[in-house]
């Protein structure tokens, strides 16, 4: 039998050795070692292009072949071939790799790297960008810089006017450097090289560093490929293919295993090498997650923009005897994974294993052995693990903390954390910080728990999890039973800033790179406090890539310094940049603002940018978020946007920026004077974080009235703010007479004062000032910010907080009571604390009757008067308004609604022309639908079922949100005939189509019939 093996030619055991090693342990020896079944090419391997000739070419054909056209929706379903085009496409790539395993072998690793790079985890990031590439080319050409060739490709985002290139081009730079490739190049017909010499070339290039030594790996391309070849080869480095089909369905083609067993180890190689022979399927144990070997990890599918939240905790699958699920603060962090493993071998004796959700490696940044001292987080593990522990695998999160705020801080300082922790040797316990949140253990001493069920797994991870303070602990959950103890926990998130939560069910099992209704995630809805949007004008202007090369696709926004400036005047048309927007513009909007601002644009100059725009960064070098062009306030429009929230960031000029920023509609109605200035922004701002905090101080007395009261007294203090106004003007009195008064911060409400003012009033009527927190029974504290030294106060938990409002209703109380002696009023739970201790909850509560109207304290104003009255119905109101909390339309900056699998997600339709048997009110207008009408109601109705929504059968059906009619007067119909609260819209179809072909959802209020 041995005869009958097939023997590797010369060539290919050339080739073998020069991917794989000469044959030393870092070579061959090892791979046989961890691969002893890996399959043998018996010849050298395919031509480099014929990748493209027999694969991505087709590819691109058939998708363009398919992809439907205005023309062909008119005209229908017609002249389509006899193969859909998904089997098309699986024909396509199972010829190819049929022919691999004809004329090469069994080994199609080297291959598919190419195929999909971007999941080739063996081989590093090359470093390289598009500038950077273009630059390389220049180089490797012997291309003036000045030249327009050049400048095309260095600014390939912009425009046909540059140079030769067309507007087609625009924004794909592996487009931009095929025009100049292909006038340039050395051969035209294909190249020799081979898909093993690529990739030999490619590994060398992912290890050079510097500019003059990656240039000449270029020109060993240059030499042996044609223009089209390089291009695509760009597009390798870039890992930006595009071939018109997924890596699923590459996968799946290559072995019908092989999407499982990626998803558990992340590795190519393993899946090219282990799965070469499709008739050979794994068995349970080969698909379970293995140590040291990054996996896909569960995902939490999205809240629903339907449905209560009885309805969520139904997806959760209660049982008769069991109907708890676990809610969980979502953290604000990068989804981490930890592998552990006992080596007395190694320093220390402990390895570690670290992969982000897209199974990059972080060992060089967290560490990877327990004796390292140049690491920022693995170095802390000493103490980690319970002593029984040899090895195990850790679901999480990794945030930033910091040490003097002791809070969480934003995802967007997690790398700045990490590298100064991995500089800090001496691990002082000051500023900021990882720390690894663990909410779930999958492996433990050569055990996998994915079967297992989520409480089983946890009580895993508490009993194998030490946990070391503020560097890895264990996050915690609260059981719940009821979807009424959702809400609460949702306002105390919200009130603290935080992204959201997750609802789990603890009796599921951990599904692998799965997003399903066993985890849940609940995210705050789009703020409403800035009524509805903010109205702000255009700065700057980005150049999109891919379809939206060639033009604008995203704007700076800026706030105007001083709106009343006049021409002449320093501050006139002067901007700060806010926020940058690219989402929720159409086509009609895009070609709105260029139709307005056509020939008004000017190219950013970094040297001498414009004095009326200023970008963040320091003030020496304002850079941050440049733009590509930018435009005169002036000769500008305005645009309304909405968001998420406001949060810090020193990318723009104003310190703080939009979170998740989206557009709404441009307003025409109004000029660049009429845009929000600064002022009129931090107004505005203040307004809403005093209405926020009124809030946050009702839910802390709802859950302070669960406590048991105490009776012991502990001193008073008081709270202000950091901004200023005019000094109070009211007679003196003795009203404060025996009372300490410690003012740590300005005031906000009900006017703006400074600490000096505050002092001046609280001696004016008698009281006494300290600098200092003392035991003083009658100390009053004022502070009305969480600054740091108020956050430690109320962390000690010693003493209560009052707004600085309590020291202007004693003095306006006094005014009013003419004749009587002067008191001061007693602490109204709602308006004057600012941090209550739950012992007090109780006696301060009875100074307020049940609708927060004081017993002792005239009303101030009619605004007051107006609170009280909305508190009355809540309290006979328990049903959950879905209203006030929108269903997440965002991850880390990308909008769902943009993805058109999801882009109709949530919304449950009903199409007034097509059901005209289940509703008697369209019955007579569905007689007077035509064919070509009919067509395009049935189209709509597909692509809101694929877009994710449902179609109903009737108006009179559940939970309706949309109704879809053919013009007004059938609106007319459709709205006499509606019976359910709450009302949904009334769109004509059109609608539908154009979300579908804008590929987002456009506003809604254009085409709105009711």
């Amino acid at each position: 039998m041995a005869e009958d093996i097939p023997i590797p030619d010369e060539d290919a055991v050339k080739e073998q050795k020069l991917q794989y090693g000469s044959g030393d342990n870092n070579g061959e020896a090892a791979l046989d070692s961890k691969y002893p079944n890996r399959p043998r090419n018996l010849h050298k391997t395919l031509p480099f292009s014929t990748l493209l000739a027999d694969l991505f070419n087709p590819l691109l054909e058939n998708s363009q072949k398919h992809r439907p056209t205005a023309a062909r929706r008119r005209q229908g379903p017609q002249g389509q071939s006899s193969l859909s085009p998904h089997e098309a496409r699986r024909n396509i790539i199972d010829r190819y790799i049929s022919k691999w395993r004809k004329e090469v072998g069994d080994d199609f690793y080297p291959a598919m790297r190419l195929i999909i790079p971007e999941k080739d985890r063996d081989r590093p990031m090359y470093g390289l960008k598009e500038k950077a590439i273009a630059k390389i080319i220049i180089k490797t050409l012997k291309i003036n810089k000045d030249s327009e060739d050049a400048k095309s490709m260095v600014n390939w985002k912009l425009p046909g006017q540059l140079g030769k290139a067309t507007s087609s081009t625009a924004g794909d730079f592996a487009g931009r450097c095929f025009e100049v490739l292909s006038k340039r190049q050395m051969r035209s017909t294909p190249g020799e090289m081979t898909i093993a010499e690529v990739n030999n070339a490619l590994d060398h290039l992912a290890q050079l560093g510097s500019e003059e030594e990656q240039a000449k790996v270029f020109k060993v391309f240059y030499r042996r490929m044609n223009a089209e070849e390089i291009t695509w080869l760009i597009r390798m480095i870039l890992r930006q293919m595009k071939i018109g089909a997924t890596e699923k369905t590459i996968l799946d083609i290559w072995h019908p295993d092989a999407e499982t067993l990626f998803n558990v180890s992340s590795n190519l190689r393993r899946v090219c090498w282990e799965l070469f022979d499709p008739n050979l399927r794994l068995d349970g144990g080969d698909t379970g997650i293995a140590l040291m070997e990054c996996f896909q990890p569960q995902l939490a599918a999205f809240q629903k923009q339907v449905g209560s939240f009885d309805k969520m905790v139904n997806k959760l699958k209660p049982t008769l005897d069991d109907d708890s699920f676990w809610i969980e603060e979502k953290l604000d962090g990068e989804r981490m994974q930890l592998h552990m493993v006992d080596d007395p071998s190694a320093p220390g004796g402990k390895k570690f294993g670290f992969w982000s959700r897209k199974a990059k490696d972080y060992a060089y940044l967290y560490g990877s052995l327990l004796g390292q001292t140049d690491n920022a987080f693995a170095r802390f593990l000493g103490d980690a693990f319970a002593p029984n522990v040899k090895n195990i695998i850790l679901d999480g999160e990794m945030i930033t903390w910091d040490m003097d705020l002791d809070h969480i801080v934003g995802f967007g300082t997690l790398k700045t954390a990490a590298i100064s922790e991995k500089e800090n040797r001496n691990g002082t316990n000051t500023g900021q910080r990882p720390l690894y949140r663990v909410f779930d253990c999958l492996y433990l001493n050569d055990t996998v728990l994915t079967p297992y069920t989520l409480r089983d797994r946890r009580n895993a991870l508490k009993s194998a999890v030490k946990g070391v303070h503020r560097r890895l602990e264990i996050h915690p959950y609260i059981e719940a039973h009821s979807y009424t103890e959702i809400e609460p926990e949702l306002r105390k998130v919200v009130a603290e800033a935080s992204e959201g939560l997750v609802l789990k069910n603890p009796r599921s099992m951990y599904r692998l790179n799965e997003r399903n209704d066993d985890w849940i995630k609940v995210k705050p809805e789009y703020m409403s406090e800035f009524g509805e949007s903010l109205d702000c004008v255009v700065v700057g202007g980005y150049f999109g890539s891919g379809h939206r090369g060639g033009a604008h696709s995203s704007f700076l926004c800026g706030l105007l310094v001083n709106k009343n400036a006049k021409e002449g005047d320093a501050d006139y048309e002067k901007c700060f940049s806010f926020f940058k927007v690219g989402g929720g513009f159409s086509r009609e909007d895009y070609a709105s603002v260029r139709g307005r601002t056509e020939g008004k644009w000017h190219t950013w100059d970094a040297k001498r940018p414009p004095p009326i725009i200023e970008l963040g960064g320091h003030a020496e070098n304002r850079q941050h978020e440049r733009p590509d062009e930018w435009i005169r306030p002036s000769e500008s429009l305005v645009l309304e946007c909405k968001a998420a929230t406001v949060e810090s960031s020193d990318k723009f000029r104003m310190g703080i920026t939009l979170r998740f920023p989206r557009f709404k509609q441009l307003r025409n109605d109004k000029g660049w004077k009429d845009a929000l200035s600064i002022s009129e922004f931090m107004e505005l701002k203040d307004n809403v974080e005093r209405e926020v905090g009124e809030k946050e101080k009702e839910f802390k007395i709802e859950q302070s009235r669960r406590k048991k009261a105490r009776t012991s007294k502990k001193p008073l203090v008081v709270a202000g703010t950091d901004t200023v106004s005019t000094p109070y003007a009211g007679p003196h009195s003795k009203i404060f007479k025996g009372l300490s008064f410690f003012v740590m911060t300005d005031a906000l409400t009900p006017s703006k004062k400074s600490k000096a003012e505050i002092e001046s009033l609280v001696q004016a009527h008698g009281g006494k000032l300290v600098q200092r927190e003392t035991k003083d029974p009658n100390l009053i504290v004022i502070a009305e910010k969480r600054l740091v030294k108020v956050l430690s106060l109320e962390k000690r938990e010693s003493n209560n907080i009052v707004k600085p409002i309590w020291i202007w209703d004693c003095i306006r109380q006094s005014e009013a009571d003419v004749g009587a002696i002067p008191f001061m009023l007693p602490f109204e739970p709602n308006r004057h604390m600012f941090y209550l201790l739950p012992d007090d909850q109780l006696e301060y509560e009875t100074h307020v009757d049940e609708f927060g109207d004081s017993y002792t304290r005239d009303l101030t104003d009619v605004a007051e008067l107006r609170t009280i009255f909305s508190n009355m119905p809540r309290k006979f109101d328990n049903d959950f308004h879905q209203e006030n909390f929108l269903t997440q339309t965002e991850d880390h900056g990308n909008p769902l609604t943009n993805l058109k699998t999801h882009m109709f997600s949530g919304m449950k339709v009903f199409f007034f022309f097509f059901f005209s048997s289940s509703s008697s009110s369209s019955s007579s207008s569905s007689s007077t639908i035509n064919s070509e009408t009919s067509i395009a109601f049935q189209l709509a109705k597909n692509y809101i079922r694929f877009g994710g929504g449902v179609v109903l059968e009737g108006l009179e059906e559940d939970g309706i949100t949309h109704v879809v009619v053919g013009d007004e007067r059938e609106a007319k119909g459709v709205r006499r005939g509606l019976f359910v609260t709450p009302l949904p819209r009334i769109l004509g179809w059109a609608w539908v189509e154009r979300c579908w072909w804008e590929g987002t959802r456009v506003d809604e209020e254009r085409f709105m019939w009711g």
